[in-house]
């Protein structure tokens, strides 16, 4: 199992979901630091789901959309 995990991880599709969470939170004109207070998590952890070291959920990716105001579609499209 931890051989499918990692693969997850770093697989194209969710390099594609990283790459379009920088885009919108750069398009959102929103730092690291700020998307962190707004989800209650340190910048640290938003910059390790930028980088791809962190899986994103469903919760997480609803409340980024949000916070980005994108459609969830728009990640996942």
């Amino acid at each position: 199992m931890n051989t499918i995990m990692v693969k997850a991880i770093y697989s194209k599709d969710h390099k594609h979901i990283i790459g379009l969470l920088k885009k919108a939170r750069q398009e959102a004109g929103l730092s690291q630091v700020e998307i962190a207070k707004l989800l209650g998590r340190t910048q640290s952890h938003v910059s390790k789901v930028e980088a791809g070291q962190r899986r994103v959920d469903i919760v997480l990716l609803r409340e980024l959309a949000k916070i980005y105001r994108k459609n969830i579609s728009f990640f996942i499209h």
